[in-house]
């Protein structure tokens, strides 16, 4: 009976292993072979790399990809991490480019670092 009372703890921690953490990645797995498997020409996706590129052709284990116009490369197929729907796809002109350079705003600093210092009678720039 002292046995069974010891081996408990360590029977209970494999099974909340397996719940937690094995479980659930064989899950994803599956999921993303899955996914990687249905691939068809003209879909878009993501590799696992980050490149945006839509499927031109598939082969066996290997799926080519054309990343602009004219440009396709060779990739296999566990380097797919999702297939990108039309409202995942990221916007082109979304960042802002500001007109100021940034030296003028440096300028500004040291000018009001100039003006504060001869506001409390800073004496470090007098000569005698």
């Amino acid at each position: 009976m002292g046995s069974l009372g010891s081996i408990l703890p360590l029977v209970l921690l494999v099974v909340v292993f397996y719940f937690l953490l094995i479980r659930p990645q064989r899950k994803r797995q599956q999921e993303s072979v899955k996914m990687q498997n249905s691939l068809t020409p003209g879909t878009r996706v993501m590799t696992t790399t980050g490149l945006f590129a839509t499927v031109v052709t598939v082969d066996n284990e290997d799926v080519i990809l054309e990343v602009a116009p004219g440009i396709e490369t060779r990739w296999v197929k566990a380097a797919i991490g999702r297939v990108v729907t039309p409202g995942d796809a990221p916007v082109e002109d979304e960042a802002v480019v500001d007109d100021e350079p940034v030296a003028d705003v440096a300028d500004e600093v040291k000018t009001e670092d100039v003006k504060d210092e001869t506001k409390n009678g800073d004496s470090s720039t007098k000569q005698s």
